[in-house]
């Protein structure tokens, strides 16, 4: 079992789990509908209950992603907004408030501005660490050490088809905490959450003492209370995003409250990892 690194969002969703309950981290873009705009959305966010904050860095090839952020991205990148301005919204969400800010991002804009001036950068504008989806461990030797340097977090992902020696290898690269995408395919809010969030918590429990947070399809309360029975951290989208495009930030604070009544819904032991 790998060593626990928890960093500063692990620390948050522990402090979370402590409560006998599950972290709620909420995701917004930057630069959506407006650069203040965003930045009104995640203050919302953050008013709501959020545990930890994910901000997504826009890119032009969202592979992950499915059609309701597809769209808040491009409008941001049509609006002009660069990886400075992502940057600056860091500095500006930790000025208003100590929620850790995760970036969530594709590798290609972090590579091209420079792995080591990027962590040295979000390090100083007081970001807590990465979400990388569409890179893996045995390829991130770069991040890795620069993450390393600036201590931040290392989030990477782990799936229902990772086999149990990948996700030991995964979990083992990890600080921070361990995103496991609940469904086989790209983000968007669902009817109901994957039937394979459980099983998969649980094979990655088994190699790791840090949290494990469960994201993909979750859109309501009453999904929030059902994921964090098992997980540690329930991890919401795409749904804070359509709230912010259909009824700005107050849409937003509306559905964060639902969410975080809901991971307090039924109270339960965390187990001592």
């Amino acid at each position: 079992m790998s060593e626990v690194a928890l960093g500063n969002a692990g620390a948050a969703i522990r402090k979370a789990n402590g409560e006998h309950r599950a972290a709620f981290v909420g995701y917004l873009p930057a630069g959506f509908p407006t650069y203040d705009g965003a930045l009104d959305g995640l203050k919302a966010l953050v008013d709501g209950g959020a545990d930890v904050i994910e901000l997504g860095l826009p890119y032009s090839d969202p592979v992950m992603d499915g059609v309701t952020i597809q769209r808040a991205t491009e409008i941001a990148l049509a609006g002009g907004l660069r990886t400075r301005d992502v940057l600056s919204t860091v500095e500006k969400l930790a000025a208003y408030s100590d929620v850790p800010v995760l970036v969530m991002t594709y590798w290609n804009p972090i590579e091209r501005y420079g792995v080591d001036r990027f962590a040295a950068d979000f390090a100083a504008a007081g970001g807590a660490g990465l979400i990388t989806p569409d890179l893996i461990p045995d390829e991130g030797a770069e991040w890795i050490a620069a993450a390393d340097k600036h201590e931040l977090d290392k989030v990477f992902l782990v799936s229902p088809s990772s086999t149990d020696t990948r996700i030991a290898m995964t979990t083992a690269n990890c600080r921070g905490f361990v995103y496991a995408t609940a469904v086989m395919g790209v983000t968007g809010a669902r009817d109901k959450p994957s039937d394979l969030a459980a099983p998969l918590v649980a094979r990655t429990h088994a190699t790791t003492g840090l949290p494990v947070g469960v994201g993909l399809g979750i859109s309501n309360g009453d999904q929030a209370a059902g994921v964090g029975a098992f997980a540690d951290a329930v991890i919401v989208g795409a749904a804070l995003v359509r709230a912010l495009g259909d009824d700005g930030p107050t849409g937003v604070r509306t559905l964060a409250e639902d969410l975080s009544a809901g991971v307090r819904r039924e109270p339960r032991t965390f187990p001592v990892r």
